[in-house]
């Protein structure tokens, strides 16, 4: 069984023009990061020319498609009746992409299939992460 889920999707960047580019991203969950979700978009798709990846909680995507969630560098929430707003906080500036809803409860049931909400603890390799922590020593 494969410990690695990803998915891609189309995001539509919202801009302050009135027509949405739609872009490439993929989204990606991994059993042994088991509280974590990576949403990645290809170089072309950032003002940097350069590929960015951002990491948040399963948990914040799970309920920011049903009701506003997050406080930090990412915050999302439900818009409209099949779409739902990810908004990305960074120096540079703020990017919101939409993505359909649907899209996403698909990729968070292949993620709860791999690791189910709550056993998230039973898929952590503490050794290694503290390994990681204190950099090999």
């Amino acid at each position: 069984m494969s410990t690695v889920i990803e998915q891609p999707v189309q995001a539509r960047i919202v801009a302050s023009a009135p027509r949405m580019e739609t872009l490439p991203a993929t989204l990606r969950y991994d059993r042994r990061d088991p509280f974590a979700v990576h949403m990645a978009f290809p170089a072309t798709a950032t003002l940097e020319g350069t590929d960015v990846s951002w990491e948040f909680s399963r948990e914040l995507l799970a309920t920011g498609m049903d009701e506003a969630a997050g406080v930090g560098d990412v915050r999302i929430r439900p818009y409209g009746y099949d779409r739902t707003v990810l908004e990305f906080h960074a120096v540079e500036g703020i990017a919101m992409v939409h993505v359909r809803t649907a899209e996403l409860r698909l990729f968070l049931e292949r993620a709860q299939a791999l690791v189910p909400s709550g056993d998230e603890h039973r898929f952590l390799d503490l050794d290694r992460d503290l390994t990681d922590l204190f950099g090999g020593i």
